[in-house]
């Protein structure tokens, strides 16, 4: 078995390959090449995770990418939800596609610094089911970063899907690791224990971990400004001093943050002062800290 077979999602434990794959044409160097030549151009590459779904980890992704094209950054948002994505309907580019050519693509422009791809955009409508499996994943990620023509990025914020599964692994496997993990979690322990595994999924893939998020921490009441914690509080932050990592804040639960989703505005751009957006805003410092 090659090494780039050894690494693949689609290597079966007898040394073959699962999905068929010709090892002679498979991974060819060409290919590799223009992978490595498209990253070169990339200063940082984000990778947003969680164990565990319904953590609002799309969200965070987008402020995220939006956070730092308001600091004046270049940036790409690449969206590799396969089932799921979600990240056209939170820009509101739900109706838009990508310009395609024979041997490229065109990212979607949000604004002057943001760019974005995801599959949401090829799917023919919202009903679709994207029924795939591991090495048709594996195929599009990669593609994603290869073909599309991202230019020159400071940084390319990538959402995966909730997990340890085939996209995070292909995600970092593509991006290589350089790729920085920005890990979300909600504050109870049902949540905490399945993102314990992402710390521990990015461990063995050697990519550092930038920090952990807690998002829905407390829902501060617009009336009387006091905090609840609806959900308690404090396990995102326990759980990275416990993994010996970096704690890059809390968001509150925010009602606006549900109705940016649903009407596809980033919060961030309305509502810049807000303590949700100024919690953003935080958990962004360090990430603009990597130059």
């Amino acid at each position: 078995m090659s090494k780039a077979c050894k690494s693949c999602p689609s290597a079966s434990a007898g040394g073959g390959c699962s999905s068929g794959h010709d090892p002679k044409s498979c991974g060819d160097k060409p290919v590799d090449e223009k992978i490595a030549q498209t990253l070169s151009r990339i200063k940082h590459k984000i990778v947003v995770l969680s164990g565990k779904g319904g953590v609002g980890k799309s969200t965070v992704s987008a402020n995220i990418a939006m956070a730092l094209a308001l600091a004046g950054k270049k940036v790409g948002l690449l969206d590799v939800d396969i089932h799921g994505p979600s990240i056209p309907r939170l820009l509101s580019l739900g109706d838009a596609k990508p310009h395609i050519e024979p041997d490229h693509m065109e990212p979607v422009p949000y604004s002057q610094n943001l760019w974005v791809m995801s599959l949401g955009f090829l799917i023919p409508d919202k009903e679709t089911a994207v029924i795939w499996r591991g090495p048709m994943k594996l195929g599009l990620i990669k593609q994603f970063v290869r073909d599309v023509t991202w230019g020159d990025l400071d940084y390319l914020v990538t959402d995966c899907p909730p997990g340890t599964g085939d996209e995070p692994l292909a995600a970092l496997q593509t991006l290589g690791q350089e790729a920085h993990a920005v890990i979300v979690t909600t504050p109870q322990g049902v949540a905490v224990d399945d993102v314990r595994r992402s710390v521990t999924f990015c461990n063995q893939m050697g990519n550092p971990i930038l920090g952990i998020v807690e998002n829905m921490s407390g829902f501060v009441c617009p009336n009387c400004n006091t905090t609840h914690d609806i959900f308690n509080s404090g396990g995102g932050e326990k759980l990275a001093a416990e993994m010996g990592v970096r704690f890059l804040g809390r968001i509150p639960m925010d009602p606006e943050v549900v109705r940016s989703g649903d009407e596809g505005f980033a919060l961030l751009k309305v509502q810049s002062e807000s303590p949700t957006a100024l919690a953003f805003k935080k958990i962004v410092e360090p990430i603009l800290a990597l130059g």
